[in-house]
């Protein structure tokens, strides 16, 4: 308990101030105020343009709190979309915030770094997430046990990565924050890239997480489906069958290693939509996942109570 107190004051002091008004520019925390492992020597800013970052050389969180009063102590982290190439920054990431926001859900969108590092970086920085913000939860008016993760297309890998490896010796990297458990409480998986296995492989995503000829053992270990066991979190799953860029059998042979590990989950397809739907309102039967989504937390709890 002393070292997490003393976790919490070191890393809120690197990181500033972190609470804010309603009306002021989200704060960015650094994932790593020590220093972020394996940084590159010529690591440089992001890339930014309106809705997409690249070139993610030093993690951040940036964090979108619910309103005051109206939440009920969960948080969810928030993985954009790219396919490890760059980030939806505003399509599958700021405007997620802001929707959990309206649940009640505090936020935490995450640059993570993608193609110009490859495996192992973007699980250490997604599993350094979970630990950040559950070792910080008292300072954000959360409840540590509700820690979610959300994920998008490669985003959803990510987060399903959070889901299934949060244990495992990859995730670690010898930090102080390693002692705070990186498992989430729950993962929500929309149209995920799951598996690096053909035919179903996304393979854009898995040359820039695995390189261009990976081994048949980094290929099934980074495959999460045949990484789920019994202390895999329930999971919400989304995606359609018209999806021509990450086929929708990711999510089916997620849900069945769910099922076979009696692991709570929900699944929702659809007929039609093509990828990266996000929140964008249409006339089309998978816009209404949000909806799904809110009454699947809803049904667990981690949403305060109506």
């Amino acid at each position: 308990m002393r070292l997490l107190l003393f976790l919490t004051a070191a890393a809120l002091c690197a990181a500033g101030p972190t609470l804010r008004a309603a009306d002021e520019t989200p704060p960015r925390i650094p994932l790593w105020p020590e220093g972020v492992p394996d940084q590159k020597t010529d690591a440089a800013p992001d890339v930014e343009t309106a809705d997409h970052v690249s070139a993610v050389h030093t993690p951040t969180l940036t964090y979108f709190p619910a309103p005051a009063g109206q939440d009920g102590g969960a948080a969810v982290i928030v993985c954009p979309g790219g396919g490890y190439l760059r980030l939806s920054w505003t399509k599958e990431g700021t405007e997620i915030a802001r929707w959990f926001n309206s649940l009640g859900v505090s936020a935490f969108v995450l640059r993570y770094r993608a193609v110009e590092y490859g495996h192992p970086a973007p699980v250490r920085d997604v599993t350094q997430a979970v630990r950040f913000v559950r070792a910080h939860a008292e300072h954000y008016r959360l409840r540590p046990d509700r820690i979610g993760v959300l994920g998008f297309s490669a985003g959803g890998h990510l987060a399903s990565c959070a889901a299934t490896m949060w244990d495992d010796p990859v995730a670690r990297t010898g930090g102080a924050l390693d002692a705070v458990s990186a498992r989430p409480d729950f993962a929500l998986l929309i149209y995920p890239v799951i598996t690096m296995k053909d035919p179903f492989a996304h393979a854009g995503s898995r040359e820039r997480l695995l390189g261009v000829s990976p081994t048949p053992e980094m290929i099934e270990a980074l495959s999460t489906e045949t990484r789920v066991n019994a202390q895999t979190p329930p999971v919400f799953l989304m995606a359609t069958m018209e999806d021509k860029t990450v086929p929708v059998e990711n999510s089916l042979m997620f849900y069945q290693a769910l099922r076979r590990s009696g692991v709570a989950a929900e699944m929702h397809l659809y007929q039609s939509g093509p990828h990266g739907v996000g929140l964008r309102p249409g006339h089309i039967a998978a816009t209404e996942w949000p909806k799904a989504a809110e009454a699947w937390m809803r049904l667990n709890g981690w949403l305060a109570p109506d």
